[in-house]
C-alpha cells in the first residue's frame, strides 16, 4: 500500500472501544459529533468494534447512530494490546480509507490513535475538546487545550488521510438511544496471530482505595483552593452526599494534598458532563473549564464576585461557602422530606 492514502469515502470512523464484549461510554460518545460532522461532508458514520462476543456492542453502536460497523471477533481481541489491535484497524484502512477517524482519548485510545497514526503516516491531534469542519477547506477543526492549557488550539490535517484525533471522554454527550435503527454490519475476518503478540496480560489487579465514577456521574459538587485544606471538602462532600453526586476537585486542591487525584476535574484530570456541577471556592482557570465546560447546568459559589468561573455559571452565589454550602445542603434534605 502506497502513502500517502487517499480518502476513498466521505465516512467517518469511529472507534468503539470494548471492555467484556459491551461498548464503552466514550465511543458512543463520539457517534454524537461523528453524525454532525459527516452529514457535513455528505458521508456515513462508521463503527468499528474490535473484541470478543461484542455484539452487544455491535447493537449498542448501531442504536446510539451507526450507518455501518466493521466488525472484528476474535479471543484474541479480548483485551487490547497495541500490536492486535493496531494490524486490525489499520487492514481495515487501507482496505476502505475513511476521511476521519475518531478514538477516545482514554488510556486505549492514547495508546492505539499515534501507533495508527504512525502506521498510516498522516497526522493525529490528541485531546480535543472540540470539533468542526473548516469551511474553507472542508478539513476537521480540531479544537484542543495548547500551552499547558492557557489558551485553545484548532488544528487542521489538509494533506494527510485519514485525519485522526482522539477526544476525551464526557465531552460528547451521547445521541438519543434508538433501537429501531438498523446497519450494515460488515464482519472482517482478520485474525492476528496471537504469537507475535510481544505483551501478555497476566493478571488485571484493580486499583486500591475509594472508587469514583466522575465520568458518569450525574451530579458532581467540586471544591477548589478556596476550601483552604483538607477539611474545607466537609461540607462539599455533606452536599454532594445531599443531592446524590460525588465530590469532585480542581487540580490546586489535589496539588496541596488536600484530596486524591482520582477526584481531579479539568485538562490533567477527568472531563466531565453532568447534569449539574456546583463549583465550590473554585477560581475557573481554563484548565478546569476544559474539563467541565460541557455541563447541562452549572452553579458557582465563590466570594470574588471577579472569579473567571462565573464567567460559565448558569447560576452564581458571591459568598462565603462555609456559609452557603450547609444552607444549601440543609435545603435539599428537608426537600426529600
Amino acid at each position: 500500500m502506497g502513502f500517502p492514502l487517499e480518502a476513498k469515502t466521505k465516512d467517518l470512523w469511529v472507534f468503539i472501544e470494548t471492555l467484556h464484549g459491551k461498548a464503552r461510554n466514550v465511543g458512543l460518545e463520539l457517534l454524537n459529533p461523528g453524525r454532525r460532522l459527516a452529514d457535513i461532508q455528505g458521508g456515513n458514520v462508521t463503527a468499528v468494534v474490535i473484541g470478543y462476543n461484542c455484539d452487544e456492542a455491535v447493537k449498542d453502536a448501531i442504536a446510539y447512530g451507526a450507518d455501518k460497523v466493521y466488525v472484528m471477533d476474535a479471543p484474541v481481541y479480548d483485551h487490547y494490546t497495541t500490536e492486535a489491535y493496531t494490524a486490525a484497524f489499520v487492514q481495515l484502512v487501507e482496505k476502505d480509507c475513511p476521511t476521519t477517524v475518531l478514538l477516545g482519548a482514554s488510556n486505549t485510545g492514547r495508546d492505539l490513535g499515534p501507533r495508527l497514526a504512525g502506521r498510516l503516516r498522516t497526522g493525529l491531534t490528541a485531546d480535543c475538546t472540540a470539533l468542526d469542519i473548516d469551511e474553507a477547506s472542508g478539513n476537521v477543526a480540531w479544537t484542543r487545550p495548547a500551552f499547558g492549557g492557557n489558551l485553545m488550539a484548532t488544528i487542521l490535517c489538509p494533506n494527510h488521510r485519514p485525519q485522526i484525533g482522539t477526544c476525551r471522554p464526557g465531552v460528547f454527550k451521547k445521541i438519543e438511544r434508538n433501537d429501531t435503527r438498523t446497519a450494515e454490519i460488515v464482519k472482517d475476518d482478520f485474525v492476528f496471530p496471537a504469537e507475535q503478540i510481544r505483551v501478555k496480560l497476566l493478571e488485571v489487579l484493580h486499583e486500591a482505595g475509594e472508587k469514583v465514577d466522575l465520568e458518569g456521574a450525574e451530579i458532581i459538587v467540586s471544591g477548589g483552593r478556596g476550601v483552604g485544606g483538607p477539611e474545607g471538602f466537609a461540607p462539599v462532600r455533606a452536599l454532594a452526599s445531599a443531592l446524590g453526586g460525588v465530590t469532585g476537585s480542581s487540580r490546586a486542591a489535589v496539588d496541596a494534598g488536600w484530596i486524591p487525584h482520582s477526584h481531579q476535574v479539568g485538562q490533567t484530570g477527568k472531563t466531565v458532563g453532568p447534569k449539574l456541577y456546583v463549583a465550590c471556592g473554585i477560581s475557573g482557570a481554563i484548565q478546569h473549564l476544559a474539563g467541565m465546560g460541557s455541563s447541562e447546568t452549572i452553579v458557582c459559589i465563590n466570594k470574588d464576585a471577579d472569579a473567571n468561573i462565573f464567567s460559565v455559571a448558569d447560576f452564581g452565589v458571591v459568598g462565603n461557602l462555609f456559609e452557603v454550602l450547609p444552607v444549601l445542603t440543609d435545603l435539599v434534605n428537608k426537600s426529600k422530606g
